[in-house]
């Protein structure tokens, strides 16, 4: 009888410690599929179509077409995964994010040549809709996918492991046709600072923070928890690190919880190089007690090079 109860315990253990190494096994490959999915896919095409006014439409086109096949290859790896039962539903909402992003490389790639053509007004109002794919995904990832394997690792006593964040959309200024045309052709953006030739010298501005009454929100993946209710007002601190003055310069928030928008915008008259702007941005109706996703994003002018800090991201449960 002693010896029945040990072996039973012993195949316990080993069925548990088998089924703990699955959830951490599948948490890794996500980790490491939407990771590659950013550095192999994302990366290279952001930095094609901003580049893409010093290059031919062929060159940029055999910039990005591999990209396409490189996205359908990770969607059919995302499929090709073992996936433990409890892991479900992150993996439906895993397939469909990168069937998203597929999807969007694709219809991209289709426009790009078009938008630095003649064209270019209307195909640049086409690609911006097809980044909605990207945001979409970024949106799914973020309040589906990684939520659910927390839980599910977490429901098995697993807690430390690392969840991987994903954000293939770099800012959401390519959701702006106006902003999408000026950073393919080179041309002036919407709500930027000049009418004509681009000043000598440096260009642009950074958020170096940005807050909700005494909160300070620290960016994601650390969770920030803000008390005032559904009409938050986000005070967002804009630096002009180039050496010109800029005007006209917009600032918005963007709030992004269960598959919902919320925006707020303000123009900024004018910045002066090396001082910061404290700009108030009220948002209304954002959801309470659920996590949320922040984005605080400044828009390009003209002559602006480096936009990587351009855009804060927060992850916010409103209370």
């Amino acid at each position: 009888m002693v010896l029945l109860i040990v072996i039973v315990l012993l195949i316990n253990g080993c069925l548990k410690s088998g089924k703990e190494q699955a959830l951490k096994s599948y948490n890794h490959s996500v980790g490491e599929l939407v990771g590659e999915s950013e550095a192999q896919v994302s990366h290279p095409l952001f930095a094609a179509l901003a580049g893409a006014s010093s290059k031919t439409p062929l060159q940029v086109e055999t910039q990005i077409n591999p990209l396409i096949h490189e996205a359908e290859s990770q969607a059919a790896r995302a499929k090709g995964l073992s996936v433990p039962g409890e892991m479900g539903s992150a993996q439906g909402d895993l397939l469909l994010t990168m069937d998203l992003r597929s999807e969007g490389v694709a219809k991209v790639a289709e426009k790009v040549r078009t938008a630095l053509g003649s064209q270019s007004k209307q195909a640049s109002t086409e690609v911006a809709g097809d980044m909605e794919n990207f945001l979409a995904s970024d949106v799914i990832y973020s309040q589906r996918v990684a939520p659910l394997i927390e839980q599910t690792l977490a429901a098995a006593g697993i807690h430390e492991q690392t969840l991987t964040t994903s954000n293939f959309l770099p800012n959401i200024g390519w959701l702006e046709p106006a902003t999408v045309m000026a950073r393919l052709t080179g041309g002036k953006a919407s709500g930027s600072s000049t009418s004509g030739a681009i000043a000598p010298g440096t260009h642009g501005h950074a958020i170096t923070g940005t807050s909700v009454g005494a909160s300070t929100l620290q960016p994601a993946p650390t969770v920030n928890h803000v008390t005032g209710g559904a009409n938050p007002t986000f005070t967002v601190m804009v630096e002009n690190g180039g050496s010109n003055p800029e005007t006209n310069v917009k600032v918005e928030v963007t709030v992004t919880s269960g598959g919902k928008q919320i925006k707020g915008s303000h123009v900024i008259n004018k910045t002066e190089p090396g001082s910061t702007v404290p700009v108030d941005i009220p948002v209304e109706g954002v959801t309470l007690n659920v996590a949320s996703s922040v984005t605080a994003y400044v828009q390009p002018v003209p002559g602006e090079v480096d936009i990587e800090n351009n855009k804060g991201t927060y992850d916010v449960v409103f209370e």
